[in-house]
């Protein structure tokens, strides 16, 4: 799969290189909707008493998710992880203070955690063919199910948007079959398809 990785790492370094820590750095339109993403994929994240809870975030970015966790979660121990080295890099310079946050571009430091999340990491294929692509999907989710203890979260793009406006280099899914595939990891997932994106958030709980 770090052959399938490579050009997409260049293709967010060089969005980062334009557009700095922003939602555009990322391959968001606007900061707007990359919050209503981070709130939507959030909603795995539950009130279960226990340890001292862990969320990895799968690929981070420059960690603007962060941001959004402290806001609403802040014993939850932060693990951030990017496939590009510059994203790490900014993301550790965006957040020099944060106590109980880590960022990485390894996924060896990969452990389990209580939650994983992953915002976007499937949209950019760039020329991939569809089967190729899907095949990355699935060996990705398969590893957040080991990553997780008590669920994981993830966003795609919708097979229902309007073909006229799809651009070649992202990939669609059909949210039918992601939905059936993640039966296989926990009979309890939800589908999340009401909100004014085209796209859809998969919730797996544990």
């Amino acid at each position: 799969m770090s052959t399938i990785l490579a050009p997409i790492a260049r293709y967010y370094a060089e969005r980062l290189r334009r557009h700095g820590t922003t939602a555009r750095g990322v391959d968001w339109n606007s900061p707007e909707s990359q919050r209503l993403r981070f709130d939507k994929l959030l909603t795995v994240v539950d009130e279960e008493s226990g340890p001292p809870p862990v969320l990895n975030d799968y690929g981070c970015g420059y960690g603007a998710l962060l941001d959004v966790l402290r806001e609403t979660r802040a014993d939850v121990t932060y693990r951030g992880y990017d496939i590009s080295e510059e994203m790490i890099a900014a993301a550790r310079a965006s957040h020099p203070d944060s106590t109980a946050a880590v960022f990485t571009a390894d996924a060896a430091d990969l452990q389990p955690a209580t939650w994983s999340v992953a915002s976007g990491i499937f949209n950019v294929r760039l020329d991939y063919p569809d089967a190729t692509w899907f095949e990355y999907v699935m060996h990705t989710l398969s590893t957040l199910d080991r990553l997780s203890e008590r669920g994981f979260a993830f966003n795609m793009l919708t097979t229902y948007s309007d073909p006229r406006k799809r651009r070649a280099d992202l990939y669609y899914a059909d949210p039918h079959e992601v939905f059936r595939q993640c039966r296989q990891f926990s009979p309890w997932v939800a589908l999340l398809h009401d909100y004014r994106l085209y796209e859809f958030t998969v919730v797996v709980r544990k």
